[in-house]
């Protein structure tokens, strides 16, 4: 692989890491935020909740108009946005201004997530866009690996309003980039078909296109996996484990190690066996390790090093998962890659919101329901991939 391509996977990572570095970042700052601006926790869990909410529902709109305009002009302005409301959010003076500009914030950050996928499809189809996706993941998985350090490091120092500007100095460094770095790679002769009505319509192609739901459905329910764990972590791994804020951020990390560890072997297992056949495999073992890990600890063994060993395993064929469902789910969607990319995110984030919400009617302060919450995400993948993906594929095999 060329340095031109590692150049590429690097900017277009650190530009998807951008709005999931607010998040990562912002969680050791939580209990601070309440005491600082004399909110309860329901109140403060509003301002990763706005986030959400808008990060997910403006994944919708840069989709077409990167379609429409080229993908560089919508980047420039959601991380423009990202950055002028990261700086509302570090002067803010009361919980309700903090939660409108997390809120703006999300609608900023929203840019990042889907662009980049496009970019991807622009450039490379099939192998080459696993190889090239598996990259930008690695550059990725920076965020959930050295966000919650960084952002303990800098509330000890600089208080959590440090958090704000540390991202909006990211969202400056992203712009940068974006500006001298990375050129359009959709030319102006490609958008004359572009608009509203024609964004309707490439929505309602694909969410006639069973092949990209079903797809769109197995990356979700992977994200949605590690979703569950880290809306329930903190309260697990401090609460019920005993670790200290630093020990949780390590632990926390550790995953993250394991998936984009394991997603660098996508692009050389996607050539030697076909990306089909990588992703059933993957979902298949996921999906083992995370079922095993529930029912031994509702068993009783249900200690940290357990727990830690297999979502280790887990999260590591997850790491092969994300990444050839994304390929496969816009490899026949080229001309409206980014409309595609906009539907991928906001329903991977509508199928994690569910799961998060349905893990949290049952936690009850022990890693038992949370585990739960995980395997059942990872054995829903399992099932719509061998309904769907393996049947199709043993078909194939036959003719």
């Amino acid at each position: 692989m060329t340095a031109s391509f590692f150049r590429i996977a690097l900017i277009l990572g650190l530009l998807s890491a951008i709005g999931p570095f607010a998040i990562d970042m912002y969680l050791p700052a939580l209990p601070s935020i309440g005491q600082d601006l004399h909110a309860d926790n329901n109140v403060t869990q509003l301002t990763l909740l706005a986030f959400f909410i808008s990060f997910a529902l403006a994944q919708l709109v840069y989709g077409p108009l990167s379609d429409m305009w080229g993908r560089k002009l919508p980047l420039y302005f959601g991380i423009g946005l990202f950055a002028l409301a990261s700086i509302g959010c570090a002067l803010a003076t009361d919980i309700e201004t903090l939660i409108a500009f997390r809120f703006v914030q999300g609608i900023g950050g929203a840019a990042g997530m889907v662009i980049p996928r496009a970019i991807v499809r622009d450039m490379h189809t099939g192998v080459q866009a696993a190889r090239l996706m598996s990259l930008l993941m690695l550059v990725f998985s920076i965020s959930p690996i050295l966000a919650p350090l960084t952002g303990s490091a800098v509330i000890e120092f600089y208080g959590w309003r440090g958090v704000f500007w540390a991202v909006t100095i990211a969202a400056a460094i992203g712009l940068g980039l974006l500006a001298t770095q990375l050129d359009e790679t959709r030319p102006a002769s490609e958008r004359g078909g572009s608009g509203l009505r024609s964004a309707m319509k490439a929505y309602r192609l694909l969410l006639a296109d069973r092949n990209f739901l079903t797809l769109t459905f197995i990356g979700g329910l992977g994200i949605s996996s590690f979703l569950v764990y880290l809306a329930n972590s903190p309260f697990v791994l401090i609460q019920h484990y005993g670790l200290t804020p630093t020990e949780y951020s390590f632990a926390f990390s550790i995953n993250a190690v394991s998936f984009f560890a394991v997603s660098q072997a996508t692009g050389w297992l996607g050539e030697r066996f076909g990306l089909v056949r990588v992703m059933r495999i993957a979902v298949s073992a996921f999906a083992l390790a995370m079922i095993v890990m529930a029912v031994v600890m509702a068993a009783g063994f249900n200690q940290l090093p357990v727990m830690a060993t297999f979502l280790f395993i887990g999260y590591g064929f997850l790491g092969l998962v994300i990444p050839t469902s994304a390929v496969l789910a816009l490899e026949d969607h080229g001309a409206i890659a980014g409309t595609a990319s906009s539907l991928m995110g906001t329903l991977h984030f509508v199928i994690a919101a569910v799961a998060m919400v349905i893990s949290s009617l049952f936690f009850d302060g022990t890693a038992v329901p949370m585990a739960a919450g995980i395997a059942l995400c990872a054995f829903s993948a399992f099932v719509l991939t061998q309904a769907t993906i393996g049947r199709r594929a043993a078909v194939a095999a036959a003719e």
